[in-house]
Parts: structure tokens; sequence; C-alpha cells
């Protein structure tokens, strides 16, 4: 038995120093003497036959064993860990991890101050909450459920669909009033438009029903930038019009600080789910069939799907402020 914990003792170690890149870093995170450390991944390296790191003072280098063995180390990890909530999942009151994603801003906006209602409803339920732009691989990453926006692709994943998206063509009221009231889609192409660079626009971005043949215009700006919540503070701060989703310019708008631009559609009501095309832009969650902590994901997203609302609390915010009555006189 001392031997059992010994190697899983060195195989948390072996994988946190990779991720880490960094004997120390690791040390820090396992609140671990370095010593403690590097002797538990000595003791993991005799009991395979097998050098899987190369570490000196200034670097860690993982070596070809070392790669192989790396994916073995994290999945035993993680069946030891699936394993212990499985046998907790047992009990009245759910418990255990939950490893969760979700895109950068839409994370910080909104899965976050959801994940605080979760967790006092929860008291023996933690979160490792990770938010990124980058779109992860659930096995790989060991994330149990993945909140995204856009338009979801094909996958084995089971999805479960949020709050719908829309993007607000919005300005400040410092830039209309200097600039001028574009009065139809094509009045667009005469402004100052603040755009995406650096990746592929998502889909909606400067597209319009019926205009240029429902293909994107071809709007140009002084301003590019790589991060929608950039764009978000530059269009605050008067220097262009933005094509933004729904869910983040709700704040601004309904402060004051954006005005939409063009009259917004009518809060979606219906008690009837209206038929959907899998191509237009949503906020889902996601998860893998199967897993042992698949309970745990269910609650999650049932608590994000109810904070969320339907209609979502953020087209609510907007239509009370009266943002789709404002338009150009």
């Amino acid at each position: 038995m001392a031997g059992e914990r010994i190697v899983i003792d060195g195989l948390k170690c072996f994988v946190t120093v990779v991720e880490l890149r960094s004997l120390t870093k690791a040390a820090i995170h396992l609140e671990m003497a370095v010593s403690s450390v590097s002797r538990k991944i000595d003791a993991l390296e005799a009991e395979l036959g097998a050098r899987l790191l190369l570490r000196s003072s200034r670097q860690v280098i993982v070596t070809d064993a070392g790669e192989r063995f790396l994916p073995r180390a994290r999945n035993i990890l993680a069946e030891l860990a699936d394993g212990k909530n499985a046998v907790q999942e047992l009990d009245s009151e759910p418990r255990g991890l939950l490893t969760v994603t979700a895109p950068a801003a839409f994370g910080r906006l909104h899965v976050a101050p959801a994940m605080a209602a979760f967790l006092q409803r929860h008291p023996l339920i933690e979160v490792d909450l990770h938010v990124s732009d980058d779109v992860v691989d659930l096995s790989a990453r060991r994330v149990d459920v993945a909140v995204r926006a856009g338009v979801l692709p094909a996958s084995d994943l089971v999805a479960t669909r949020l709050a719908g998206m829309n993007r607000v063509v919005s300005a400040s009221p410092a830039y209309l009033e200097r600039h001028g009231w574009p009065q139809q889609p094509e009045d667009l192409l005469d402004h100052q438009c603040l755009t995406v660079t650096g990746r592929v626009a998502p889909r909606g971005w400067w597209r319009f029903e019926g205009v240029n043949g429902n293909q994107p215009l071809p709007v140009r700006g002084k301003l590019r930038c790589d991060d929608t919540d950039s764009l978000l503070h530059a269009a605050i701060s008067g220097a262009g019009i933005a094509h933004l989703a729904n869910w983040l310019v709700s704040d601004a708008i309904v402060a004051g600080q954006l005005v939409p631009v063009f009259p917004m559609p009518p809060v979606e009501r219906s008690e009837i789910a209206p038929r959907r095309d899998p191509a237009d832009p949503a906020i889902h969650a996601v998860h893998m069939p199967g897993r042992s902590n698949q309970a745990k994901a269910q609650l999650l997203i049932r608590h994000l799907k109810e904070y969320f609302g339907s209609p979502p609390y953020w087209d609510l915010a907007m239509e009370a402020a009266g943002a789709g009555e404002r338009h150009a006189p």
C-alpha cells in the first residue's frame, strides 16, 4: 500500500512539473518542498526503470520516455479522481471537483457570477474555472463542462443550448454626435468600424439580412483588434462603431455608454421553443457522455440555464432600458 502511495504521489509530481515547466512552481502548487518533489519523481522513475525528466537548476526537459508516459499518467490520475467522485456521488449531497472552461469575456462577465451562486447552493462542490478563448479538448484536459459561444461544430459531445446570441451594432453617444448616425447598414461603409483581426471573424459579423447578398459588409476602420473585450472599450471611448455580441454590450448599453445604432428586434418570449438553425450562433454547454462526473455536470448545466434565464437577463436588461426604441431621429 505504501508503494502504491509513493507511485501516486510521484505521478502527481511528474504531471505538475511538466505542466508548470518548473520544479519550483510545482512545489509551490503542491505545497511541498522542492526536494520532496524531486525525491518522489526519483522514486517513480526507479519504479518504471526509465528517466522521465532531465532536471537542472535552470530548466526541466521531458525525455522521450516522459513524453510517452505523460498521457498515461494523466489518465491514471483522472481515473482515480473519477473513481473517488463516483463513490462520493452516492451521497445525497453532491460533492467533489468540477473542471469548467468558458470563453474569456463571457466567462468573466457571466459564468463566474453564476459559479458563485452555484457554489452557495452546493457547498460540497469545488470548481476549477478556466477562462480562455482556446477551444480545449475535453478528453485530453479532463474538462467536465465547456461553455462555448458561437456556432457549435458537429461532434460527439452532448450539447445544451443555454441562450441565444445575436450581434448589436452600437457606438458611443459622443461618436454619433461627431460623425452622424447611420440610417441603414450600407451607411456603415462611411464610418469608422472596429473590426477583428488575427483570426477568422465569427459568423454574423457585419452581416445583415438582405444587405450585400447576405455577405459581410466590407467595413473599414483605423482600429483593428483580436480581442472583443478591447473592441468594446474602444467603442465606449468613441473610437468607432462596434458589432458585438448582445451579452457583451448589454451592460454598456444599459449604462448609456453605448447606443444601438439600428432598432433591435423584440426579445423572444415564446413558450414553445422555435426551430433552431444549427448554424445560428448561441451559447452552449457541452460535456462528454459517459463520464463519472456526469451527474454533477448536468447539475451545473441546469444551474447555468436557470441563472441566465429565458430570455437571458442581458436581453431583458437592454429591453428594460429602452434599447430597442433608441434610434436616430
